[in-house]
């Protein structure tokens, strides 16, 4: 007789466990064991560990057959049990990985296959590609397509969480912990009794005495820098929105800055001069023009579409120089400069900034990383089986997508939503400005070195963005190159690997549209071509969605730099702006509160947070691919160290794209 170890995990979310009969049998080359029953899996969580006896060695393993049978006294209640994986050490000490992630319930059987990473035309047994088939067949059921809306990638067909397969969901830590609401948020802020207060507010110190809880060193900084141009510039390379500033070749012809206008700023320096010698820079919110403005408390507010010209100085200081808050040129609408009287120039940039509020939440965090990580999701989830190497390479990087997009969508982006009812960008609005974005959406944009190639941005000093996001990027595409080496050996494979063309089929057709002016790829002849498109994919679902999503709550707390609507048109005229102006254009007191819970909620780092580069070691069991994946968090952690280093020395640390703070998905 020989002895097979068994370890059996149950999952960690909320009712894991169960009180049915479980079996386990294993199948290898050489025969299969008897059916044995497992002890113990009520509990969540729990780690059920027992031999298989067998009269010989079954040979390489390559099933693990897990059957359920309801308990008598429960035949009639759904008591389904949620397998994580099981492990099997063999007689000879070798051990063998098999990942389930999937519910049991009733009379059922289940098979699954050893990690080890298999293409369809590898496979020699007709078994085997018999359970791919039903695998797929069966997630097609449960991963449906839905449009959102028209003119929008197409989400997960699912009204509520609790629709939710329960392999995509929560572990019960994060479920119990965390409260995706406003109300919630609101609480935590201690700003629940002004969510009813349609006040304006009286001053700037009252707004900076009301909330004194949770601030940061980072909120901190904002709040005493907010009105500095110097900072003003910097937050375009290094705050929440780096997204929107390129290089000025010529200027814009609705944009028309005289060489008198900007003079004093360029010290005394011929604008065009600057421009030819790379110097001059411009952020361009044209999307936003025409976009229908919201009506908040009973008012109307409004929504500028501006133009602001930057001058890099010779100190590598990032400054703005002229300002026009419209897209027409015209008398009624004035191009400001640093020149003007102080609330004149303070003004025309809190539209600015209110404008990049829209842009980055709406463009660059919900479309551009949650909405087309979910159509990577649910196009990986319907046509790649988990034997597949690239499913369990991209498998980790969805955790909780699908969760806290459904999430989204009720509470910040539904019809009663926080963003809807507050945001000037909401309400119809929205989804006017959402389908612009998408029109400008091209694959180049989604990769990190042609998009900094495109905005002119190579050489632009103290753009920190820039030199941690290429850095990882190369992290990245290194693991992807290596991995891909070790499953594809040449452009043929990849061409008749029939799963992965219909995974980027689906990803062209229902997150892109079918649009081929984006330059999504409708199939994949090389291995080129699928490296650099899971690079893409990896970076956007971590790098890209920290570098948006981290600093939200640091430098959009303070409402004045970050303003969620703004209740007053832009000034027409110069000259006529106070305090008591940009009072009155600043949010209610309620429309405040609710725009600082949703960066608050938007801001939260779960109690299971994974960073970038973890996750992988569960759904691998090769000595190549672990051996890689080993490497790459080595490097990731030695990189790690180097952006400490080099922000010790930084007024205003750059953090958010430290590994350690990268997490492995879009999760919140």
């Amino acid at each position: 007789m020989v002895k097979y170890t068994v370890k059996v995990f149950t999952g960690e979310m909320l009712l894991a466990g169960t009180l049915n009969s479980v079996y386990v049998k294993l199948v290898g080359t050489k025969g299969e064991s008897k059916r044995v029953y497992i002890p113990k899996t009520a509990s969540q969580g729990s780690v059920i560990e027992l031999d298989v006896p067998c009269p010989s060695s079954l040979g390489h393993l390559e099933f693990v057959v897990l059957e359920t049978e309801p308990y008598a006294l429960l035949a009639y209640i759904n008591d389904d049990w949620f397998c994580s994986k099981v492990v099997v050490t063999t007689p000879e000490g070798d051990m063998a990985n098999f990942p389930c992630y999937h519910w049991i319930s009733g009379y059922e059987r289940l098979v699954f296959r050893e990690a080890t990473g298999k293409l369809i035309f590898n496979e020699t047994c007709p078994e085997a590609i018999e359970e791919r088939k039903k695998e797929l067949q069966s997630r097609h059921e449960v991963y449906c397509w839905s449009i959102y809306a028209e003119g929008l990638p197409q989400i997960m067909k699912v009204d509520s969480t609790s629709e939710l397969p329960a392999e995509v969901r929560f572990s019960f830590t994060k479920d119990f912990k965390f409260k995706f609401t406003a109300a919630a948020a609101l609480v935590e802020l201690n700003l629940a009794g002004l969510s009813t207060n349609k006040e304006q507010w009286k001053s700037l110190g009252e707004l900076s005495h009301v909330f004194n809880s949770r601030k940061t060193d980072v909120y901190d900084y904002v709040e005493k820098n907010w009105k500095k141009d110097e900072f003003f510039g910097y937050q375009l390379l290094n705050g929440l929105n780096p997204m929107m500033i390129h290089r000025c070749s010529k200027l814009p012809e609705n944009f028309p800055v005289k060489e008198e206008m900007v003079k004093a700023s360029l010290f005394g320096k011929s604008l065009e001069a600057e421009i030819k010698k790379g110097n001059i820079f411009l952020v361009d919110y044209k999307r936003l023009h025409g976009v229908t403005a919201n009506v908040i408390n009973r008012k109307q507010h409004f929504l500028a579409a501006p133009l602001c010209l930057l001058y890099m100085t010779p100190e590598d200081k990032l400054m703005p120089i002229a300002i026009q808050l419209k897209q027409e040129p015209g008398e009624d609408n004035p191009i400001f400069l640093p020149t003007d009287s102080e609330y004149d120039w303070l003004l025309a940039k809190i539209f600015v900034r209110s404008a990049d509020f829209a842009e980055h939440e709406l463009n660059f965090h919900l479309l551009r990383t949650h909405l087309l990580a979910e159509v990577f999701a649910v196009s990986t989830l319907r046509n790649l089986p988990m034997v597949h190497p690239l499913y369990k390479l991209l498998i980790s990087h969805f955790r909780y997508t699908l969760q806290i997009n459904t999430l989204a969508r009720q509470a910040l982006i539904s019809e009663n939503g926080v963003i809807t009812e507050n945001a000037s960008v909401g309400g119809p609005g929205m989804v006017e400005f959402l389908q612009k974005a998408m029109a400008s959406l091209t694959y180049s944009s989604l990769c990190l070195p042609e998009d900094i190639t495109a905005r002119g941005l190579e050489s632009i000093p103290n753009f920190f963005y820039r030199d941690d996001g290429l850095r990882l990027w190369d992290i990245v595409h290194r693991l992807v190159k290596k991995m891909i080496a070790h499953y594809y050996t040449c452009d043929s494979d990849v061409q008749k690997d029939s799963e992965l063309q219909n995974w980027i089929k689906e990803i062209f057709f229902h997150g892109f549209l079918a649009k081929t002016s984006t330059g999504i790829p409708q199939s994949f002849s090389s291995v080129t071509e699928l490296i650099k498109f899971l690079t893409m994919v990896i970076f956007t679902v971590t790098v890209q969605h920290a570098a948006v999503n981290n600093a939200q709550f640091d430098f959009g707390g303070w409402m004045p730099n970050f303003p969620i609507s703004l209740q007053q048109p832009p000034p027409t005229t110069k000259g006529q702006c106070t305090e008591s102006t940009m009072l009155k254009t600043f949010p209610d007191i309620n429309t405040t509160v609710y725009g600082m819970a949703a960066v608050y909620l938007l801001s939260m780092q779960s109690t299971d947070f994974v960073t970038l580069g973890n996750g992988y070691q569960d759904h691998f069991s090769e000595k190549t691919p672990l051996e890689l994946i080993q490497e790459t968090q080595d490097v990731l952690k030695k990189y790690n160290f180097e952006i400490q280093g080099r922000n010790v020395s930084l007024p205003l640390p750059y953090t958010f794209l430290n590994p350690n703070n990268v997490e492995n998905s879009v999760a919140l």
